[in-house]
């Protein structure tokens, strides 16, 4: 069954009833879906269907491509081709006996790892596009990657061959809770809006990472079965995320380990002391491959495009293990439910809260009843001196109808009662962010917790609004 996805089911239904042939790249992080996608929605009209192998030289990945044809035509294996021009030479021949009465699907999954070094796969590619597919009618050409930022530089940011021939770009993002609570419920699962959101903070909305979960277990319980059992089928799913996707993974994983280890995000330069990742092209390049691929987010400042811009670490699954596998010795055995009682925890969930809001801004703007209005989120971060206090807001809602809703996210063990000292910490830095941004807008202080706040004259004086994660779903 699949769950969400109601735009891209949309776009879809529309090319397999266009009268022209279309170029789809359908893209995302590794585990969100893709594949399963293309078989739901185009399955019953695949004429021809490869997967890239990872890691494999040219000769491997023409003997798969030859292997999938003869298979599709029904035919016996035959000579496996020499060069990528022979193999499309193969293929257009098989697709050649085929009636042109419906559309015909032809599904290159992992489709980076098909174009190995020197392999002239890309621009043959490109040419059996132009040359053939492109001038038929029924055809429909989709290309899958985990890795995001090489289709956008390979293929739809291409100057030569592929420039502008990609007809329809599907992006899938992560479940958001809403998707992630219909895909458990749609498994008859029947968790409350507190566990399916320290669930995602976890995971993610991640459809495969979901799909694992079992029924009848608590969320400690399928956590320990996951990443800390004997038998463990997520332990070891970092060692794969990130090779899977870039072909030279290092620098990848040294800016995610550093700003695993950052609780407030980090700037450029915090980041390439950290990481030791080098100065120009290399942290460039990393950077951008991170945040195309949906790992890292950039915290912008507060009426700033990109200047003193904050990066922080997106993705719950890595930051995850960051916290609490990739230093676990393996004579260790702790559970999850130890760890929730422990400082770690603490510090995790308060960062994956955060993310968790951050995520769902589209959420808090429908309950706060401003989604009609234009609206920027920002960061604000003031470093303290000898004269005055340093403060650092994470997200702010800034908008069009002269109003900055000032957000305090916070994760809770129990449903909490504000007291005097926290009352005095909101209201000092609410003055603080005034004083130092000069704003002439309204100022609200918004509070979100994953359990209700209990009221009292302090929450009545100091905040102005206050959400539960059950308004994020």
């Amino acid at each position: 069954m699949l769950v969400g996805r109601s735009y891209q089911k949309q776009i879809i239904d529309e090319i397999m009833k266009d009268n022209r042939s279309s170029f789809v790249a359908i893209t995302g992080r590794r585990r969100v879906g893709k594949t399963f996608l293309v078989e739901e929605t185009m399955g019953g009209q695949i004429a021809f269907r490869v997967t890239g192998i990872q890691d494999a030289p040219m000769k491997m990945q023409l003997a798969n491509f030859a292997k999938k044809v003869f298979e599709h035509a029904n035919t016996p294996f035959g000579l496996v081709p020499n060069n990528w021009q022979e193999a499309f030479v193969l293929l257009r021949q098989y697709l050649q006996t085929l009636s042109k009465n419906k559309k015909r699907v032809l599904f290159f999954d992992e489709l980076p790892w098909m174009n190995t070094h020197k392999s002239g796969f890309i621009q043959l590619f490109a040419h059996f596009w132009n040359d053939y597919l492109s001038k038929e009618k029924h055809f429909v050409l989709v290309i899958c990657g985990s890795a995001t930022s090489w289709i956008y530089k390979n293929i739809q940011n291409d100057k030569g061959g592929f420039h502008n021939r990609i007809t329809h770009r599907l992006h899938l993002e992560p479940f958001t809770l809403g998707e992630t609570q219909a895909f458990l419920a749609s498994k008859n699962f029947k968790w409350t809006p507190n566990a399916i959101a320290e669930l995602y903070m976890i995971l993610g909305g991640i459809p495969f990472y979901l799909d694992r979960l079992k029924k009848g277990e608590s969320v400690a319980a399928n956590i320990d079965r996951l990443f800390f059992g004997k038998e463990a089928v997520l332990a070891n799913e970092y060692d794969n995320l990130y090779k899977a996707l870039f072909e030279n993974p290092h620098n990848h994983e040294a800016v995610v380990e550093a700003l695993a280890g950052a609780q407030s995000g980090m700037n450029r330069e915090e980041l390439m002391l950290a990481s030791k990742v080098q100065n120009g092209g290399p942290i460039n390049r990393t950077l951008d491959d991170l945040v195309t691929c949906g790992f890292v987010s950039i915290d912008n400042p507060l009426g700033k495009i990109r200047r003193g811009s904050i990066y922080r670490l997106n993705d719950e699954f890595s930051y995850f293990y960051h916290k609490f596998l990739s230093h676990r010795k393996a004579s260790t055995q702790k559970s999850w439910l130890q760890f929730s009682q422990s400082q770690a925890y603490k510090i995790w969930s308060g960062y994956a809260f955060e993310n968790l809001c951050k995520k769902h801004v589209q959420a808090i703007l429908k309950k706060l009843g401003i989604s009609g209005i234009y609206t920027e989120t920002a960061a604000y971060r003031k470093t303290g001196n000898s004269e005055s206090k340093g403060f650092q807001i994470d997200l702010i809602i800034d908008r069009n109808d002269k109003a900055i809703n000032l957000c305090e996210c916070k994760y809770l063990a129990t449903p909490m009662s504000i007291d005097k000292k926290y009352a005095q910490w909101l209201m000092e830095r609410k003055s603080l962010f005034i004083q130092d941004s000069g704003t002439n807008k309204l100022v609200f202080t918004t509070l979100i917790t994953n359990l209700p706040i209990i009221e009292n004259q302090y929450s009545h004086d100091v905040v102005d609004v206050a959400l539960t994660v059950e308004d994020l779903f």
